[in-house]
């Protein structure tokens, strides 16, 4: 069985931690193999340190986006510059965001949003870059967001009907939300493409001081025959060069 690589995102370090370079260097050090949503002017810092880039935004904005039916034509044009921009540089997937409820019923909410994706999924498909809808918690951390549960998520992607529109199942948001991470997870793998990680509550370090067990999400998600990344995307509670090495080490023995 393949070992799955790990990534880091790029905001819960830089710059409230680390310097830009300070951080890729320290990523690279650590053995990560890639970053999460860097901003596109340290790309090439990156590329030069030996690093993938595992995910991007795929368009504008977290809170306003495919769950409006009026934003697909905007939406649909940055999805295809960063489609053309994830082929360029090898990045394998793009995050797109259903937006905020705004008093819209979920059932709409869903055929919108799957609209939306469907219009860009060809594309997509043609390029071989896959775009992942991120499931956020909705109770803490982005009050109103409206793909804040699994099942909501996979009804759009069964909508779409695209082997290259899938989930971004962040086990953090999912935690705070619905809990039942293992079983959530053996049972709609085929339909995630790619995973965040943090500790619950705080989203910190994923350390004994939070209520998820690591190891056993961990090699679950390899027991699928995942063959992704994991990106860990949690706010370091001491020092961030430590935290960078320690998160790596412990979870490298599980994937």
């Amino acid at each position: 069985m393949t070992t799955i690589q790990q990534a880091v995102a790029w905001w819960c370090f830089v710059p409230e931690k680390l310097t830009p370079e300070q951080f890729v260097r320290a990523v690279a050090e650590a053995g990560y193999a890639a970053i999460d949503l860097p901003p596109q002017e340290y790309w090439p810092l990156i590329k030069a340190h030996g690093l993938g880039i595992s995910a991007i935004a795929g368009h504008q904005s977290l809170t306003v986006g495919l769950n409006r039916r009026d934003e697909h034509e905007r939406i649909g044009r940055e999805i295809q510059t960063s489609i053309e921009q994830a082929q360029e540089w090898n990045i394998p997937n793009l995050i797109c965001f259903s937006g905020n409820r705004a008093g819209l019923d979920d059932a709409a909410g869903i055929e919108i949003t799957a609209a939306g994706l469907a219009r860009v999924a060809p594309a997509a498909e043609a390029a071989g870059v896959t775009l992942v809808l991120e499931l956020l918690n909705s109770k803490v951390d982005h009050p109103d967001y409206q793909a804040d549960h699994t099942t909501w998520g996979l009804q759009v992607c069964e909508l779409v009907n695209s082997p290259r529109v899938k989930l971004l199942y962040d086990i953090y948001h999912m935690q705070v939300m619905e809990g039942d991470i293992i079983r959530t997870i053996q049972q709609t793998h085929p339909a995630i493409s790619h995973y965040h990680t943090a500790g619950n509550p705080g989203r910190n370090d994923l350390d004994d001081a939070q209520e998820l067990y690591y190891p056993a999400i961990l090699q679950a998600i390899r027991a699928t025959g995942y063959s992704g990344l994991i990106a860990h995307e949690f706010i370091p509670k001491g020092d961030p060069v430590t935290a960078l090495k320690t998160t790596r080490e412990r979870c490298a023995p599980y994937l």
